[in-house]
């Protein structure tokens, strides 16, 4: 048997939080788990947000984030207990034995230096290579890492590269001191799927070729299921369930599990448009201020009273810039929309009243959406007294009846934002998008920073809100799986274009265009081996052409 890399045993992790008005008090994040990691093995830590997964991962490096506390346990790395070291060690063991990489390159990298300055910075302050030894070795994993002119992409700074290129920087900026284990954390959530796929394949061929160990922590069982040997997965701090990758992905025994890998069983039947779309875009071609390059280019869809147009693309394709036109943030410099017959004006400041509250929009990210410094029933209370004039009890009625329909309930309205889960803080936003009683809801990326089963319940929710206000979605999204799920009909774009449009029956069977077919075998399947079945496939394609 190989001695582990990593061997942590009864890990306990906890922290000290100060809600507002009470006294501080001390919480438990992880409870005693244990776990073994072999040199050149690939461990997957999955569950939901909050599970404990990267305070795991970041417990491999001796180091607990925002004021968490490593309070039990021991985490032996390379045959030492390093919760024991003294501060020295603890530095020279991160950056050189065991190196990160977070879920956002882009809020990693420092946007003042160069790419290469920062890739090989640990290799040189750590003492494991001179400074030209170290650029000479990132050029090599820049090419290992499918990177386009590895010779130079090191002189540019983080701005000047794609978000996919920049997040196989930070992988080989972890690998670059030549590390004996490497923690990704989430290094693909925030990519779309035809870049995700390369990052994928990417990371795993450098975990090969270099033999690293490797924590893989993501909340994706079939992005889990390309890189793994083994899984463990995780629900509120404790260990539900360890075993190899083909045991948890095709035998999972632990219902939990068994919940995580039949997530995404959402049955929407498709419903047939009705004559009159509730809102058109009519030839919106737009570009942003002070540029001459069109953005959306000829743009026309339409979205029908109580459906939902989902529109699906790489990042960069135009769906949220469509949103914005369409909410008025942005003026087209050409085409018009029209909503219920009439149409809008093309900048917001002058829209009336009414267009105003029948067209919301729900945003990607909860917590920047609302004020932390408001209740919840501030937050949900504002659409009702600014549309509708509501005040007093009247209001404080109409602000429990939408918790209600959230689902949340009572005791929700004197609650902070910080006192809510991320599920919750999405439903919450829901609830302010219907307070306005809208006819059109722009969900934008709603549920790409939830967690599988969280973001399972805000699609169902927003199906049965669907079914009870008749309240039409725009769903711009780059999860496949999502719009399968919960669309009538669905928009493809590429760089600023409609490729293809119709129903989602007929836009989802072949024949497709080439983009449409890339973006579709994209989608990671719960298989192990699709990751080299695909790339394989792709070569052979390639060849062919």
């Amino acid at each position: 048997m190989t001695e582990p890399l990593l061997k942590v045993r009864g890990l306990k992790i906890g922290a000290t939080i100060y809600p507002p008005g009470e006294k501080s008090r001390h919480i438990d994040i992880v409870h005693g788990v244990d776990f073994d990691l072999e040199p050149g093995k690939v461990l997957g830590l999955i569950g939901e947000s909050g599970a404990g997964k990267s305070t795991i991962g970041l417990a491999a490096m001796a180091y607990g984030r925002g004021g968490v506390e490593l309070t039990g346990g021991e985490v032996w790395v390379n045959g030492r207990d390093v919760l024991q070291s003294g501060m020295g060690d603890k530095r020279r063991l991160r950056g050189a034995e065991v190196t990160y990489v977070s879920q956002s390159a882009a809020a990693s990298f420092n946007p003042a230096k160069r790419i290469m300055e920062q890739v090989i910075e640990a290799a040189i302050g750590q003492g494991k290579f001179s400074k030209k030894e170290a650029e000479k070795r990132a050029v090599v994993l820049f090419e290992k890492l499918g990177l386009p002119d590895p010779e130079t992409i090191g002189s540019r700074y983080p701005h000047q590269v794609s978000g996919g290129q920049l997040q196989r920087c930070m992988t080989a900026l972890a690998l670059c001191p030549q590390p004996d284990l490497v923690v990704f954390d989430e290094p693909t959530t925030a990519l779309d799927v035809t870049t995700q796929i390369d990052v994928l394949a990417a990371i795993k061929d450098a975990i090969r070729d270099t033999g690293v160990a490797a924590l893989y922590i993501t909340h994706d069982l079939a992005v889990v299921a390309q890189v793994s040997d083994h899984i463990m997965v995780l629900q509120q701090g404790s260990m539900v369930e360890y075993g190899t990758t083909d045991q948890i992905i095709n035998h999972p025994r632990e219902a939990y599990t068994q919940a995580l890998v039949s997530v995404r069983s959402i049955k929407h039947e498709e419903k047939a448009p009705t004559e009159t779309p509730l809102l058109r875009t009519q030839g919106i071609t737009a570009r942003y201020r002070g540029t001459n390059f069109d953005v959306l280019k000829n743009i026309n869809v339409g979205i029908h009273p109580g459906q939902t147009l989902a529109v699906v693309g790489e990042s960069g394709s135009g769906k949220s810039t469509l949103a914005r036109v369409i909410t008025g943030l942005l003026p087209p410099s050409s085409g018009e929309i029209t909503f219920e017959g009439r149409t809008l004006t093309p900048d917001l400041a002058t829209r009336p009243l009414d267009d105003l509250r029948e067209l919301q929009m729900i945003y990607q990210m909860a917590d920047t959406a609302m004020s932390p410094r408001q209740t919840v029933g501030t937050i949900i209370g504002r659409p009702l007294e600014f549309y509708f004039g509501l005040k007093g009890k009247e209001k404080q009625t109409r602000i429990q009846e939408l918790l209600d329909e959230i689902e949340l309930g009572e005791g929700f309205q004197d609650r902070y934002p910080a006192e809510l889960s991320g599920g919750q803080k999405q439903r919450v936003c829901i609830a302010r998008a219907l307070a306005a009683k809208p006819k059109l809801i722009i969900c934008d990326e709603v549920t790409s920073a939830l967690d599988p089963l969280v973001a399972d319940g805000i699609l169902k929710l927003l199906l049965n809100l669907q079914k009870v206000e008749d309240v039409a979605y725009l769903f711009i999204t780059h999860d496949l799986a999502t719009v399968k799920a919960i669309a009538d009909s669905i928009a493809v774009m590429y760089r600023g274009e409609v490729v293809r449009y119709g129903p989602k029956s007929q836009v989802l069977s072949p024949p497709f265009d080439d983009y449409t077919d890339l973006l579709l075998s994209s989608v990671p399947e719960m298989k192990i081996g699709w990751l080299e079945e695909t790339i394989a496939n792709r070569k052979m394609e390639s060849a062919g052409n």
